[in-house]
C-alpha cells in the first residue's frame, strides 16, 4: 500500500514547515485550490485588516490561524474561497508618528502664517509613505506561517474606492433609517481634535501614573413628601455619602446612583471635620469602613472636636429601591443644569466592592453615567461657548471652561460667577499643566478643601 503521507524520524516542526511551505510554492497549490472551485459558489472572505504601520507579532499568527482555518474547511466544502487580503491604515497613530517625525503640529498643515507650513498633499503623501512601511515584514510572515491569502491586489482604507464604498454603505443605512443624531461619552485627544478609538488607547505612552484624591461628599436630602420617611427619629440635617475618585467631576454632578438590590442604613454621626451633629445614609455592607464597630458604644457627649474616634448609632435599614427618586440640593452650585437634576436613580452598576455602595453621576464625563441618566431623564449639566455650542464643564484643553470663553448671555442666566470664578480656566489635573508639577497643590485637593470648609466633607 502506498503511503500517502511522510513519516518524519526527527519531529523537527520548524523543518517540516519550510518542507511543506517549498512543496505548497513547487505545486503551486493555493492557485490550484481556487482554479478547482472557479465555477462553484463563493464563500466570501476579506480578510480584518493589520495596521500596515505595525510590526506583525505572535497575536497575529494566531488569529491569522483560526481565519485560516475557516477558509481552507469552505474551500474543502467546495466553495471558491478568494481571500482577499486588506491593510488598515486607520489616520491618527499614523498622522502622530508623521507630525512626530517632521516636528510639526496640525497647525502646521496648510497654515501660510506658519514657519513649519506644509501643504495637506504634502502631508497626506508623508502619510500614506508612512503607514506602509512595514509591508514586506507583513508579507514575509504571511510565507512562513503558511497562511493563504491573495496581496497581490489587497484593499487599502485610504484607496477612495473603499472610501466610497463606505459612503455607499452609509447612505444605505441612512435611506433604510438606521442612523441617528445623538451623544457618547468617549475618549478625547485635544492633540488631534479628535475622539479615540479603543484601539488607540492601547498605544504605547497612552498612559501614565498620576496622583488622585480621593473624597466622600455629603449630598444634603431636601425633605419633602417623597422623603419624609427618612426623616423620621432625626433633628438634624441628613446626607447621602458618596465616594469619587475624580473630584473634578463633582461640580458636574446630577444625580445619585444606588442599587435597587442594595440594602443601606441610616446612621446617626458627627461630621468628622466640624463636628456637627449628622446623619448620613450609605450602604450596610460597606459600614465598618466608615464607622469601626468598636465606635457604636462611645458616648455622644464625651466627643470633643478632633477625636479620632466618632461615635455613632444606627438608625434604620432602608431598601435601595425607596431611595429612587429622593431629592438632594446640589452639591457645588457653579451652573444651573436646568429642572431635571439632583434625584438619586437605580443603576444596575452599583456594587458594594468600595467606596459607599452611592455613585456620584456626571453625565457629561461617564459612559455608565450618560446611559442611565438618558433612561431616567437626568439632565447632563453642560455650558454654552461663545460660538453657542453646547460643551461639558471642562475645555477640548483640560480646564474647566474659562468666564470669558462662555456665552455671556449663559453666564448671566446660569452660572453663578462670584464662587466659579476661583476654578475658571483651572486645570483638572496637575499633569495638563506645564508651569505645576505632581506636588503642586491641585483642583481635586482645591474642591476637596472647599467641600470641607462647607461641611459637605466627610
Amino acid at each position: 500500500m502506498s503511503k500517502k503521507f511522510p513519516e518524519y524520524n526527527n519531529f523537527n516542526l520548524s523543518d517540516i514547515n519550510k518542507e511543506v511551505l517549498e512543496i505548497w510554492k513547487e505545486k503551486n497549490t493555493f492557485q490550484k485550490s481556487l482554479d478547482r472551485n472557479q465555477d462553484s459558489e463563493n464563500f466570501v472572505f476579506y480578510e480584518g485588516p493589520p495596521s500596515a504601520n505595525g510590526i506583525p507579532g505572535i497575536h497575529h499568527v494566531m488569529a491569522r490561524t483560526i481565519k485560516d482555518v475557516f477558509c481552507r474547511f469552505k474551500t474543502m466544502e467546495g466553495y471558491l474561497v478568494e481571500r482577499k487580503a486588506g491593510w488598515d491604515t486607520h489616520g491618527l497613530p499614523v498622522e502622530l508618528s508623521v507630525e512626530k517625525s517632521l516636528g510639526i503640529t496640525k497647525e502646521d498643515i496648510g497654515n501660510e502664517n506658519s514657519r513649519k507650513k506644509i501643504s495637506v498633499k504634502e502631508y497626506n503623501n508623508a502619510c500614506r509613505k508612512d503607514v506602509m512601511k512595514y509591508t514586506d515584514q507583513w508579507e514575509d510572515l504571511t510565507h512562513k506561517m503558511g497562511y493563504w491569502v491573495n496581496m497581490d491586489d489587497p484593499y487599502i482604507t485610504y484607496d477612495n474606492r473603499y472610501i466610497e464604498s463606505l459612503w455607499w454603505l452609509l447612505k444605505e443605512l441612512h435611506s433604510k433609517g438606521f442612523l441617528y443624531k445623538d451623544y457618547t461619552i468617549q475618549p478625547f485627544s485635544p492633540a488631534a481634535g479628535t475622539g479615540l478609538s479603543t484601539h488607540e488607547l492601547n498605544q504605547p505612552g497612552c498612559y501614565k501614573n498620576v496622583k488622585d484624591t480621593t473624597i466622600i461628599a455629603q449630598f444634603r436630602v431636601i425633605k419633602d413628601k417623597k422623603s419624609e420617611f427618612l426623616f423620621r427619629d432625626i433633628n438634624t440635617d441628613l446626607f447621602i455619602l458618596a465616594w469619587t475618585t475624580t473630584p473634578w467631576t463633582l461640580p458636574s454632578n446630577t444625580a445619585l446612583a444606588v442599587g435597587s438590590k442594595i440594602s443601606y442604613l441610616k446612621i446617626h454621626s458627627l461630621n468628622p471635620y466640624n463636628g456637627n451633629p449628622i446623619t448620613v445614609i450609605l450602604a450596610k455592607n460597606l459600614i465598618e469602613g466608615f464607622f469601626p464597630a468598636e465606635n457604636k458604644s462611645l458616648n455622644f457627649e464625651d466627643y470633643k472636636p478632633g477625636d479620632k474616634k466618632i461615635p455613632f448609632r444606627i438608625i434604620e435599614e432602608i431598601d435601595g429601591k425607596e431611595l429612587e427618586g429622593i431629592n438632594y440640593e446640589q452639591l457645588i452650585k457653579w451652573v444651573n443644569p436646568g429642572e431635571n437634576a439632583f434625584r438619586v436613580i437605580l443603576g444596575d452598576f452599583v456594587t458594594t466592592e468600595d467606596g459607599t455602595g452611592i455613585v456620584h453621576i456626571a453625565p457629561t464625563f461617564g459612559a455608565d453615567d450618560y446611559r442611565v441618566s438618558k433612561k431616567t431623564n437626568i439632565s447632563a449639566l453642560t455650558v454654552l461657548d461663545k460660538n453657542f455650542n453646547n460643551q461639558p464643564l471642562v475645555d477640548r484643553k483640560g480646564r474647566f471652561f474659562r468666564i470669558e470663553d462662555l456665552d455671556p448671555g449663559f453666564v448671566k442666566e446660569k452660572v453663578n460667577a462670584v464662587s466659579y470664578k476661583e476654578f475658571s480656566g483651572c486645570y483638572v489635573k496637575n499633569e495638563y499643566d506645564e508651569t505645576k508639577t505632581q506636588n503642586d497643590s491641585s483642583v481635586d485637593i482645591d474642591i476637596a478643601v472647599h467641600l470641607k470648609h462647607e461641611g459637605r466633607a466627610f
